[in-house]
């Protein structure tokens, strides 16, 4: 590909799961605000600031393709961020034990040149298994996934949190589902099996 690839990104999650498809890639984070608007659902939520994280970094990419991503977890409708502490964290986890939490995912892919852009909310469902308080605590205490929306890491001890997975892209629980970026990078004329 001959045109700059850019995930508008800080995320260390989301860089690694890129690295998978080894195409070359800069990060750019962007700086916006990620607050809901009143009475905005979460699937417009997502995908509504995984445009604008693209955006906002396509005025320094002119050239580039820029990838933009967000996510958020609901439980019983009701939106569950990053709990950002342990007593958060746990009492995530308490709430999740046993349910069954939706991650949404919006995916876009502006086109910096044209202003043109696909977007997608991708959903992803996780059972839980019923947990005790001291499995919270010890996987807690093992993993603090203290920056992850739904308290845990899928792609390391995380696991061990769930009776199922169900959706299409596991990559999508960690919060980049590349087999929707792959499709929308070919509708850009890029394969990237043939890159």
């Amino acid at each position: 590909m001959s045109r700059p690839l850019i995930l508008a990104s800080g995320s260390a999650y989301r860089r690694a799961l890129l690295n998978k498809l080894g195409l070359d890639f800069d990060c750019d984070s962007p700086d916006i605000d990620e607050s809901p608007r009143l009475g905005e659902e979460p699937e417009s939520l997502v995908a509504r600031l995984a445009q604008e994280k693209a955006r906002a970094v396509a005025i320094r990419h002119p050239e580039a393709l820029i990838i933009g991503s967000d996510q958020l977890a609901t439980l019983e409708g009701k939106v569950m961020g990053k709990p950002h502490t342990h007593d958060r964290a746990t009492e995530q986890l308490s709430q999740a034990s046993g349910k069954q939490v939706r991650f949404l995912t919006g995916l876009c892919l502006y086109d910096a040149k044209d202003g043109s852009f696909q977007c997608e909310v991708v959903p992803f469902d996780v059972q839980f298994r019923e947990l005790s308080d001291s499995q919270i605590e010890g996987y807690l205490r093992a993993e603090q996934p203290y920056d992850c929306a739904g308290s845990f890491k899928s792609e390391g001890l995380g696991i061990a949190l769930f009776e199922r997975l169900i959706g299409d892209d596991p990559n999508t629980l960690v919060g980049l589902p590349l087999i929707r970026l792959i499709a929308m990078l070919e509708n850009k004329g890029f394969d990237v099996l043939a890159s």
